[in-house]
């Protein structure tokens, strides 16, 4: 593994990238649309979703990061940060087809996606540095259920 002092500049790299999805994701309209669709079962508060983000986003940083420092064949760190900046994407679009155009399911096309890209990510992950993919699972478990919650959208409204 490189030397901490050596990979500062790519934790900030990694740190700016996930902050950048994040506020794409933040910036989208919850208007009144949002809060008169029908929601399915499970449907948590909203405030649950402002606890559970910021978790999952540093440990996205961190597992990325530990990565970037494991050495390895670079064809592998590639494939794995490949990944990485796919989930990136899909997640920050996600909310913008979501809550910004109103199409939940485009969305759901989107997080299904979101889900392959993740579920990549970690096994490619995984052949890099182990709990850098461990730390990948409660994103894939969040991913799951917000699944589950796009699709119950859909389907209800």
């Amino acid at each position: 593994m490189k030397p901490v002092r050596q990979s500062i500049p790519s934790l900030i790299v990694f740190t700016l990238l996930v902050a950048v999805a994040a506020y794409i994701g933040s910036t989208s309209n919850t208007d009144l649309w949002y809060r008169n669709l029908e929601k399915p079962p499970l449907n948590p508060p909203d405030w649950i979703f402002g606890v559970v983000w910021p978790i999952l986003y540093i440990l996205i940083i961190i597992a990325a990061w530990l990565v970037w420092r494991t050495e390895t064949y670079e064809k592998t760190k590639r494939l794995a940060l490949g990944f990485f900046g796919a989930q990136l994407v899909l997640n920050a679009l996600w909310s913008w087809l979501f809550f910004t155009l109103h199409e939940p399911g485009v969305a759901l096309i989107d997080i299904i996606l979101l889900n392959i890209a993740i579920m990549g990510m970690i096994g490619w992950y995984g052949r890099i540095n182990r709990t850098a993919a461990w730390m990948m699972v409660p994103y894939i478990l969040w991913v799951g259920f917000a699944t589950y919650l796009n699709w119950g959208i859909w389907a209800m409204n």
